[in-house]
């Protein structure tokens, strides 16, 4: 039985999820991927030799859907997105996280009647001012097969009453952590750099909408950074949007390092060899735990809340590190790819 899946991603941290899902679907020569990127986030970093980097194909179709308000973003990646299914004709649609894209997958499939798999499914912050929250609502509302990472997912979706079949897969960014550190080093040159230290340095990084658009929080943030860079070497790969007015705050007089944004390689090198990490990205946090790392989340809420429970993590307001650290079961043992397909071949043998 030879079927089609189609594979929705807008953003290189859903590329990163997908690729490990990916490389475990190139095994079975009875299953077709093909693979949409909507556009969502421009990334001058996702050149061809990142897809032959990550050994995944090249995204058959690009959308070029970017930039606008969220409504309208969503809109226009729906209208593309139902073209590009009816001439497909996939078996199942998958999708991942929770950006716009995940969304507008996940509604185009759901009004075309095709089995979706969202794969990351039943994390919740429980604050609706997040459009990702939306986002998570509703894709996990139309799916036909949930693959949640933690057990605080599924509990979540249990308490939702959610009639699709979820179950716990583990976490996909592990499998994906676990092939950065295996092969990333030959393609990682971020310390020909001079400016950044090799060792003894934070890393840092900001980019929700949530920290950037309010100034008054803006500010504090920025506020935060300097005061914590005066016992410490800060490296920020900065995103080009808000990179003039942290410049304009932050000035050179201080430890604070601006850099251009990274690869994602260069990010897994930057990660292996800093002391800790502050961020206001979901992926960041759970990769710092892969590598051993604190981290300080500069949001007032996290999905992930393994890492705050175990020691590893806590919230920019919370008191400093004290808790005794301990390892989190939930993540799985590097598989959870190989049980990602596994169920999305019983799903499709079952239709």
């Amino acid at each position: 039985m030879s079927f089609k899946l189609l594979t929705i991603v807008g953003a290189r941290p859903q590329f990163i999820k997908a690729a490990a899902v990916s490389r475990v679907l190139k095994k079975f020569p009875n299953i077709e991927e093909t693979i949409v990127h909507t556009g969502q986030h421009f990334d001058a970093n996702m050149s061809d030799i990142f897809f032959e980097e990550l050994n995944i194909p090249i995204p058959k179709h690009n959308l070029g859907v970017g930039g606008g308000p969220q409504g309208q973003m969503t809109g226009r990646m729906l209208e593309k997105l139902e073209t590009t299914m009816i001439e497909e004709k996939p078996d199942a649609v998958l999708i991942y996280g929770d950006t716009n894209s995940t969304l507008a997958g996940a509604l185009a499939a759901a009004k075309l009647h095709i089995p979706i798999v969202h794969i990351e499914a039943g994390l919740r912050s429980f604050n609706k001012r997040m459009p990702e929250e939306i986002n998570r609502i509703v894709a996990d509302s139309v799916s036909s097969l949930l693959l949640c990472p933690t057990n605080s997912a599924i509990d979540n979706l249990k308490n939702e009453g959610v009639n699709a079949k979820y179950l716990k897969v583990g976490d996909v960014m592990f499998d994906a952590t676990i092939y950065a550190k295996e092969f990333g080093a030959k393609f990682a040159n971020v310390f020909a750099n001079q400016e950044i230290p090799k060792s003894g340095f934070t890393l840092c990084t900001l980019h929700r909408a949530e920290n950037t658009d309010d100034e008054k929080r803006f500010l504090e943030i920025i506020d935060y950074i300097i005061e914590k860079s005066k016992a410490q070497k800060i490296v920020w790969p900065v995103h080009p949007r808000i990179r003039n007015r942290i410049k304009e705050i932050v000035g050179t007089d201080n430890n604070v390092i601006l850099i251009d944004p990274v690869g994602y390689f260069d990010m897994h090198a930057l990660l292996a060899a800093c002391t800790d990490v502050m961020t206001d990205s979901g992926g960041l946090q759970k990769e710092a735990y892969f590598h051993e790392k604190l981290c300080v989340t500069i949001r007032d809420e996290t999905e992930w809340v393994e890492t705050i429970n175990s020691g590893w993590n806590r919230l920019w307001t919370m008191p400093e590190f004290k808790s005794p650290r301990t390892k989190i079961p939930d993540y799985g043992d590097g598989n959870s790819a190989q049980k990602c397909v596994e169920e999305i071949i019983s799903l499709i043998q079952t239709i």
